[in-house]
């Protein structure tokens, strides 16, 4: 995957998400298919959260010239992150730090993508890998909001309340 591909796949993220979550409302961005799955509002929280950080990252890097960084903490900051405030807020923050990262990127020459970091859990790698890596994290959180925003179960409507007969 090339530089330019991966700021393409980065810039298009914060759009992808908007698009699978626009018609969610409160009740479905709590609910859990089960103990091991994350809402929805975990991973837009997560996505946000990490974006935040992975922009930082970039940015102390690039600008000043740091050589070691913790890839795998701003990457993925953890999935249990509640929704604390409206979805549309969270979503326009995400798309305004990606913006920004993005435009970082594309002032990036071939010298800059290739420049090496130290990550203390996962070794060393190249600006390029860290965006590339990126890349694939949110593609997966993508793939996993599309699967189970697909899984939610449909609201019902039970009709008017029926009055008690007898006091049942």
């Amino acid at each position: 995957m090339s530089s330019g591909d991966v700021v393409l796949l980065l810039s298009s993220v914060p759009e992808r998400t908007s698009d699978l979550v626009y018609w969610l409302d409160e009740a479905r961005l709590r609910y859990r298919h089960g103990p091991a799955f994350p809402t929805l509002g975990n991973l837009i929280s997560h996505l946000v959260d990490s974006a935040a950080k992975v922009d930082s990252l970039l940015r102390h890097v690039h600008l000043n010239g740091e050589t070691s960084a913790d890839v795998r903490a701003a990457i993925d900051p953890g999935h249990d992150l509640e929704l604390t405030r409206p979805m549309q807020e969270a979503l326009e923050d995400f798309s305004r730090v990606r913006r920004r990262t993005v435009d970082l990127l594309h002032g990036w020459g071939a010298r800059a993508w290739e420049r090496t970091i130290s990550d203390p859990r996962g070794g060393d790698m190249t600006l390029l890998e860290i965006c590339r890596t990126v890349a694939k994290h949110e593609m997966g959180h993508i793939a996993q909001i599309r699967n189970l925003s697909a899984l939610l179960p449909e609201p019902q409507d039970l009709g008017p309340a029926r009055p008690a007969v007898n006091g049942i």
